[in-house]
């Protein structure tokens, strides 16, 4: 079982969509970042369950919602959340 570790440029997204959702529904903004931080952390278990990225080298992509996708990498002594991105975006250049 590896550690999972969120980077700055993760917290920061999972705050912001979560903030972003509040505006309008803030029940609907808590259960989605439960619903977020319960994905990820099932990468500490099973970190090789979602494919390589086709759009980001290195990258996992673990479709969380519809609306998102994580972006993850398994390193030798964890599991690296790197970003979560709205899956109509371009993804960015990590």
């Amino acid at each position: 079982m590896l550690p999972i570790e969120w980077n700055a440029r993760a917290s920061d997204d999972l705050l912001e969509i979560v903030a972003y959702i509040a505006q309008e529904n803030l029940p609907v903004a808590i259960k989605m970042r439960e619903r977020l931080e319960t994905v990820v952390l099932q990468l500490a278990q099973m970190p090789y369950m979602f494919p390589m990225s086709s759009r980001v080298k290195g990258l996992r992509e673990l479709v969380a919602h519809p609306n998102y996708i994580i972006l993850y990498r398994v390193l030798a002594d964890k599991v690296e959340i790197v970003a979560i991105v709205h899956a109509r975006q371009n993804l960015p250049r990590i």
